[in-house]
Parts: structure tokens; sequence; C-alpha cells
């Protein structure tokens, strides 16, 4: 018989198989991420997606305000929207790598869901970040379903079924009450999320509270108070830190100039750019990147 730490074998077996280096590898599914880290990193921030991330060897710490959880293979992390952490590997090495996979939550599939099972939706006082002991069907679930890239000619029918029964045990998990108002319209965190995506589509341009309220189906007030109470930031300090970390993907991606990267991201002052830049990532944007290039594991975010 199968046990549950056979799967976390077989799951951290299949993701050192394809990923490559450190750093986080995309797949031919379009929600399912790896990642790999042969050291510990140093906490970086960045926008988390609403997904599950499975750790299938090493642990790894994140961080919201003063709230922190750490996640291992015996322990898995649940991120129900969007969110701006803090994250960094705690346990990794060249002989025992750090690996994960990050399945992104599809809100629609949620939503079919919710509606095949039908019933309400309770109240709950769950955290949108939290961590859980490690479920082996859930384990079993992610592990056929990074099993895929083994043999991709059955991806395109597999993954969708596959990726639908986690969600199911994810609704059905002790986190359910929580995904399920992610899910309703009309719920402050579905209405939060919804603002989240806005802000997120058009980063680089000036905010404009009211259009985003709107957009999410709030007043601007509550907007402000429940994206404040869920995110940690305002919707400007939320904003503020997509644009340094898309600045910081371009000097280090792509070879950009911490003034074209800024100005890209819409800031017009550079002394600007750089002064919140070096309050965000603790040093000033060329430094910042020589540090990157030379332990590129510092800046992996996932």
């Amino acid at each position: 018989m199968t046990t549950g730490m056979d799967r976390i074998t077989e799951l951290a077996a299949v993701i050192d198989r394809h990923v490559v280096g450190s750093g986080v590898c995309t797949t031919a599914m379009p929600h399912v991420s790896l990642i790999r880290a042969d050291q510990p990193s140093t906490p970086t921030p960045a926008v988390y997606e609403a997904s599950l991330c499975l750790i299938a060897q090493g642990s790894k710490r994140v961080s919201i305000g003063d709230h922190s959880v750490v996640y291992d293979p015996a322990h898995y992390l649940l991120v129900s929207v969007d969110l701006p952490l803090v994250g960094h590997v705690t346990d990794a090495s060249p002989d025992r790598p750090y690996l994960c996979c990050k399945i992104d939550l599809d809100p629609a599939v949620l939503a079919d869901l919710m509606v095949d099972e039908g019933g309400g939706v309770p109240r709950t006082d769950l955290p949108v970040l939290g961590v859980y002991p490690s479920d082996p069907a859930l384990i079993d679930a992610a592990c056929r379903l990074v099993g895929l890239l083994d043999r991709p000619e059955t991806i395109r029918v597999l993954a969708p079924l596959i990726e639908r029964e986690i969600l199911y045990r994810l609704l059905s998990g002790p986190h359910g009450p929580m995904l399920r108002h992610v899910a309703t319209a009309g719920s402050h965190l579905n209405q939060v999320s919804r603002a989240i995506a806005a802000i997120r589509r058009r980063f680089d341009a000036p905010i404009r509270i009211d259009e985003v309220a709107a957009e999410a189906g709030m007043s601007p007030s509550s907007l402000h108070a429940h994206f404040k109470a869920i995110t940690r930031m305002t919707p400007l300090e939320y904003q503020k830190q997509l644009r340094l970390q898309e600045a910081r993907r371009l000097m280090l991606a792509g070879g950009a100039t911490a003034g074209t990267a800024g100005f890209a991201v819409g800031y017009e002052s550079p002394s600007q750019f750089s002064r919140e830049y070096r309050r965000l990532f603790g040093a000033p944007p060329r430094q910042d990147i020589e540090r990157l290039h030379a332990a590129p594991a510092a800046g992996m975010a996932l």
C-alpha cells in the first residue's frame, strides 16, 4: 500500500526531473509551476497568486505583516487570494534541495463545484493565508497531476480533471468555508479579490480608488477597510509592491537600467523609485540586482 510519505517522495522525484537549476519553472499546465532551490534564500517580497503550495522536500517561511507561517512536506500552504507576502526557503542544500509545486486556484472551477454541491456559504473567520496538515488524498492527486509531465500527451485531457479533483478536496477540507467566500459573488473576499485583479491589470497607471471600488462593487471606504484587513496593505501600497517587483524583474531578467525599469512601471521620479525600491528590497536597484546575479536563489519568491 502506498503511503502519503511514499507519494511525497514520488512528487519530489518528478519535480527534480523537470526543474534544472534553482528557480521557478513554468510547465505545460498553465496552473502548475515547479520550484527548486539548492540553498536557503533571503526574505523576498512577492505577490503570491491564490494557490496551493505543496513542498516535497525542504521547508519555507512566509509572512504577511506580523503573521508568519512555516510549511514543509508535512504541511501545505493555501493562499486564498492574491497576497503580498515575504517568503524565504529555510531548509535546502545541493544534496537535498527545496522542491515545491504550486497549483493556482481557478475561481471559475471553484464556483462550478459549489453549484454542483449545492448548500449555503457558512460564516468563517479563517485566515486567507493558512498552513494545514498534509492530506494523503490531496498529495496523491497532486502527485498524479505533476506526474503528467512525464507523459505530455495526456495533459490536455487529464490535467483539467485532476485539477478539478484537487479543488474539490480543498473545498471539502478545513479551509473550505474560506474558499467558498472567495468564490461567492457579493462576499467581501470576492469583492477584494476583484479589486486586486483590477489593480494588477493596471498597476503601471495612476490608481483611481473610485474606479477600483466600482469594479469591485464596493464603496471607496468599504474597499479601503476590507482591502487592508485582508492584505495588510492599502490599495496604493499594494500597487507600489506590484510596480517595484515588476521593475526588479525587468532589471534582473531583461537587463533594463533602473531608470528604464522605473519609468516602465509608472514612476516619473527616478529618486522616488530608488528610495521606494530600497525600502522594499533593502538595497538600491543596482546593488540589489548585482547581489541577485551573484546568488540567484536570494531573490526566489515562491
